[in-house]
């Protein structure tokens, strides 16, 4: 089957949202290869690149919207991640003033002085590492850090993660892996883009390692099954994901999912499935330096092993 390429056509929006115009209309079923910028557009390219010399407001441009043909809301949207790769041999990190979660920001505010503007670049080696200079290197695993449809109503910046998925930074919307996703508005209007080599959970200094990238999906939907906030499917775990401020708040949406989807799709009785979360589950910090912090809840398919394929 031939993989159909998507790739911007003129600017790209830096928005999860239903007002631009579909830049591709794709049907369920078909695989798409789709092209994606980096977190800055490709504007800081070395180590005396400074942000606040190439950068402007935005960050994380987006490839989309794409119309998914059929999807009406209530529908569940199915993005099956068949393959993610870096599109170059290097990838950029960077500390930003008033960025990550280990200084004062916007959001949190103190009196403490702004951090100072460095730039790492990390370049592919012959052992398939990404290294910085000889100092060290990091294994990669490629993932997705935007990845969404658009709100029913309201336009979010591409920082934002929310019930639409967004800037969740989840290291599992990675290649073998399935996101799932709320229809909001016909045609879904999918987006996604913000492609990093590897991140920490958590992405302390907000800034992952950042590179271009390609990233091949089949679409599907689940026609009247409506769910609130995303969902992963990995081979080993169910996932829920919640993004929210305080980060306590972010957990209880991840956890109250879980529960919500044991009981709904894999016949659990309500408190049964409270205290299978409450002895089983692990949570990850995605994100811990958005606009919205971002925890993912994770209970191993073992549990859901007689209906986990009814999701699909």
């Amino acid at each position: 089957m031939a993989i159909r390429e998507i790739i911007q056509p003129g600017d790209h929006p830096y928005v999860f949202g239903r007002y631009h115009e579909p830049i591709a209309r794709v049907s369920p079923g078909e695989i798409v290869a789709i092209y994606t910028e980096d977190a800055f557009e490709g504007r800081i390219t070395g180590p005396d690149t400074l942000p606040s010399q190439v950068l402007g407001k935005y960050l994380n441009p987006q490839t989309g919207p794409i119309y998914i043909e059929g999807a009406e809301p209530g529908d569940t949207l199915v993005v099956e991640l068949l393959d993610i790769e870096p599109t170059r041999d290097w990838a950029v990190s960077c500390l930003v003033p008033y960025f990550g979660g280990l200084t004062s920001t916007m959001m949190t505010r103190t009196l403490q002085d702004p951090l100072p503007e460095l730039v790492w670049i990390y370049r592919r080696q012959p052992d398939g590492t990404w290294a910085y200079n000889d100092r060290f290197s990091v294994k990669p695993r490629p993932f997705m850090g935007t990845i969404g449809t658009a709100p029913d109503l309201e336009a979010l910046s591409s920082l934002t993660p929310h019930m639409h998925g967004g800037n969740m930074d989840v290291p599992d919307v990675c290649a073998g892996n399935t996101v799932y996703l709320p229809v909001n508005v016909p045609g879904a209007y999918f987006s996604t883009g913000d492609c990093h080599v590897a991140q920490g959970e958590g992405e302390a200094c907000g800034v992952a390692l950042e590179v271009s990238g390609k990233v091949t999906v089949r679409f599907g939907l689940i026609k009247n099954r409506p769910i609130m906030w995303p969902r992963i499917v990995s081979p080993e775990d169910i996932m829920t994901i919640g993004s929210a401020r305080p980060l306590e708040d972010a957990a209880r949406i991840a956890l109250a999912e879980m529960v919500e989807w044991l009981q709904s799709e894999f016949q659990y009785a309500k408190w049964d499935a409270y205290q299978l979360v409450s002895q089983t589950a692990k949570l990850t910090i995605a994100n811990l330096v958005d606009t919205y912090y971002t925890v993912v809840a994770k209970i191993s398919r073992t549990y859901t092993a007689d209906t986990v394929s009814h999701t699909r």
